[in-house]
């Protein structure tokens, strides 16, 4: 599972949240299912900037969200990601994807 987290960040904020970002990355990483992240920044537009974390499985995920360091160090950060969906499944040759359906009862 690949969550993308993408954050507009004014210039005057940028070396301030390059810590927060890199200490929200050291959080996640800590976290049991965790395999892989990285921190980017746009070439084009300096002030986007994108973190991408990959999990063995949703439920990994959803269970480091609520670990104490991860609300502490991460989830502040995480919510000032701009407001657009963060979750993907891998598309691998061969593999099944989810659904396209509603996923609420309603």
């Amino acid at each position: 599972m690949l969550v993308v987290n993408r954050f507009r960040v004014p210039d005057a904020e940028a070396e301030r949240f390059r810590v927060d970002v890199e200490a929200a990355r050291t959080a996640l990483a800590a976290r049991p299912g965790y395999v892989g992240g990285a921190i980017g920044r746009n070439l084009d537009d300096p002030g986007l900037w994108v973190l991408t974390t990959t999990w063995e499985h949703v439920g990994a995920y959803r269970r480091a969200l609520s670990s104490y360091d991860v609300k502490l160090h991460a989830v502040p950060l995480l919510g000032r990601a701009l407001d657009e969906p963060s979750a993907y499944e891998p598309v691998e040759p061969g593999t099944d994807l989810n659904v396209h359906a509603a996923r609420s009862l309603g």
